[in-house]
């Protein structure tokens, strides 16, 4: 188990500091700065550090291990939480690692990227408030050089930290959001339609051609993670899922 460092944990002041805490620590998992498995300081030295009751540290702990950020353990203590692997259709997916699982060769581009607060029609698209602060991506995904699938994603910044200062040149977006946030909650909805003219350029189909959209929405807590929006032509792609009286298998 990776020992953390207890200075790590900084309150920010803005609010009750059992939050305060909260946010200091889920800031230090979501970043990766505390990875899977690192051992959290135990509550007597979290008190003695920050000036904290017991009762404020442990409301602070509780809450998180709620959130799925940590686990805590009578005897072994408390550590960052392993996020649940991913699989099946309802899953949240590695683009990529799909690719490699069809034998092709994965490449990927961003085709924009716009920070701040969003536009009208970005608003209503996903959802938002015109005072959210965010990332609005489009990226091509391709496989053995075709179109894949055409992504377009909105990232909360404030729910992710270290997101200004990466510019997706090595990593997509949904896989670098994989490694660098905790999802607690998701919203998953796929639908039919047809592309669009501009859509249809990018895919390299007809206008109006049928695609598969698969809406997602993520949270941590009640915090928003992303939301994104993939288009995959129909033609070439569908998804399969094998399910039991008891779910997927």
């Amino acid at each position: 188990m990776t020992e953390t460092r207890l200075d790590a944990v900084k309150l920010d002041g803005s609010g009750p500091v059992y939050d305060q805490i909260r946010r200091a620590i889920r800031d230090l998992v979501v970043s990766g700065e505390w990875p899977p498995g690192t051992g959290v300081p135990p509550e007597h030295a979290l008190m003695e550090q920050l000036g904290a009751s017991r009762m404020t540290v442990h409301r602070a702990l509780v809450q998180l291990a709620r959130e799925g950020l940590i686990v805590r353990r009578r005897r072994s203590g408390t550590v960052v939480a392993t996020p649940p692997a991913s699989h099946a259709m309802l899953d949240i997916l590695s683009i990529p690692e799909e690719v490699r699982q069809l034998g092709q060769t994965y490449a990927f581009a961003v085709l924009s990227r716009e920070d701040g607060r969003p536009s009208p029609e970005v608003a209503e698209r996903f959802g938002l408030r015109r005072s959210d602060k965010v990332a609005h991506l489009v990226v091509l995904h391709r496989a053995d050089g075709t179109p894949h699938v055409l992504e377009e994603r909105v990232i909360h910044a404030a729910g992710v930290p270290g997101l200004g200062e990466e510019d997706f040149g090595e990593t997509p977006p949904g896989d670098w959001l994989l490694r660098h946030s905790q999802w607690s909650q998701a919203e998953h909805a796929i639908s039919a339609v047809g592309a669009g003219e501009e859509e249809a350029g990018l895919l390299d189909i007809a206008v109006g051609e049928p695609c598969l959209l698969v809406e997602r929405r993520t949270w941590s807590q009640t915090e928003p993670v992303t939301a994104v929006r993939l288009l995959y032509p129909g033609s070439r792609h569908r998804f399969i899922g094998r399910f039991g009286p008891y779910g997927q298998v």
